[in-house]
């Protein structure tokens, strides 16, 4: 037991801070939400006791094919002022062994239906701070790697030239690369890139062409997307790349191994990662690849290695990258014929509602709650308040 001095107190846990906080969340768009829906629905057999329930499902178990059950945009012309666009990439031609990756945006959006808006523990609603809308898939043209690739830089593009935050559900990581250039023409400045992987993807080509193992060869190409503003989380394992590791010494890129994680810890990382991201950039992107999580918990993706990250280390940086504002954020590589139980895709869902609940929480994205600080710093959890309550 520990001493007094030291005692856990119930006013210190971040569970009695999310109690508190929930209270002062405002707004009225979840119960219109759910009202419409209702009406859509019809109303319920009488034996139903709970009048909210409609006949017909609405909403995001539904399986109405949006993330989280979000409004579909049919109409792309009225994307205008929203805070964030959902769009799939189903390419997986730039996959070199297992494929699949097509299938990932339709498995995430599926298993997004398990999820909510609500985080406790932030004391978000994203219902009620964000503006969401998806637009479904771009379309790919099979069989053409170079084509697809301008129809998702074009997508991505859409969005950055009005100001709205777009999520890209990959697809596999060859994405990475019109992604990047399609965001580059609409941000004054450079831009950095994190990266979360096991393997470098610095090649420049795999089998001749462009592929999954070669995003940030090319993306890094791009004027504003130097290579010094790249970092590289996770890298290691036996599906290395020595080209990869080659071009990365050669452009000075950054490249933080497993081992280097062990070693310095998640928050020195966190530190350094920002530091590199951010130096003389204006703008951050993100670009989680499943595959950097352990198979342990990511089974569905088309080249495991073990060894790798664990999802609560994946989680806690993703919230301390987000609280700095960025310009995008892509989840590839969820290949769901490998997946256990949806499982990876899973985990591609909640990476995306971190990134956008830490948005909002830290008035980066939508509107800020006005709720009073947590107890601690969410992307530190092992931090201590200076003060304790009165």
């Amino acid at each position: 037991m520990s001493n007094g001095g030291d005692r856990l107190r119930r006013e210190d846990l971040q569970g009695t801070w999310g109690m508190e906080a929930e209270e002062l969340l405002e707004g009225t768009k979840g119960k219109e939400r759910d009202e419409a829906r209702r009406e859509f629905g019809i109303d319920a057999a009488e034996s139903i006791r709970d009048r909210k329930i409609s006949l017909f499902a609405r909403g995001r178990r539904s399986n109405n094919g949006t993330f989280t059950g979000v409004d579909f945009l049919e109409d792309m012309r009225k994307l205008s002022s929203q805070d964030v666009i959902v769009m799939g990439a189903p390419y997986d031609g730039g996959t070199t062994f297992r494929p699949g990756t097509r299938f990932g945006p339709e498995a995430m959006r599926r298993i997004s239906g398990l999820t909510g808006g609500y985080n406790a523990g932030m004391g978000v609603d994203l219902t009620e701070s964000l503006d969401m809308v998806d637009a479904g898939n771009i379309n790919i043209i099979p069989g053409n790697l170079e084509k697809s690739f301008d129809q998702i830089a074009k997508g991505v593009a859409y969005a950055a030239e009005r100001g709205i935050f777009p999520v890209v559900l990959g697809g596999d990581h060859s994405i990475g690369y019109p992604d990047v250039r399609g965001l580059s023409p609409y941000v004054d400045g450079n831009i950095g890139i994190i990266h979360f992987d096991r393997h470098s993807d610095l090649s420049e080509y795999a089998l001749d062409e462009r592929m999954h193992g070669s995003p940030f060869f090319h993306a890094t190409n791009i004027p504003n997307a130097p290579p010094q503003n790249l970092v590289q989380i996770g890298i290691g394992g036996w599906t290395s790349s020595r080209e990869g590791m080659k071009v990365a010494r050669e452009r000075s890129a950054t490249v933080i191994t497993m081992d280097d994680v062990d070693r310095y810890g998640v928050d020195r990382i966190i530190e350094y990662a920002l530091d590199v991201a951010w130096r003389n950039a204006k703008a951050v992107w993100i670009s989680f690849d499943v595959d950097s999580v352990d198979p342990a918990f990511a089974p569905g993706t088309g080249t495991p290695v073990p060894g790798g990250l664990q999802p609560r280390e994946v989680m806690r940086m993703i919230r301390a990258f987000s609280r700095e504002g960025l310009a995008g954020m892509e989840v590839v590589e969820v290949s769901p014929p490998y997946d256990s139980s949806d499982i990876t895709a899973l985990l591609g869902v909640h990476a995306v509602l971190e990134c956008l609940g830490t948005m909002v929480k830290n008035g980066q994205l939508g509107k800020r709650p006005e709720i009073k600080e947590p107890p601690y710093d969410l992307a530190k959890p092992e931090a201590k308040r200076d003060e304790p309550r009165s």
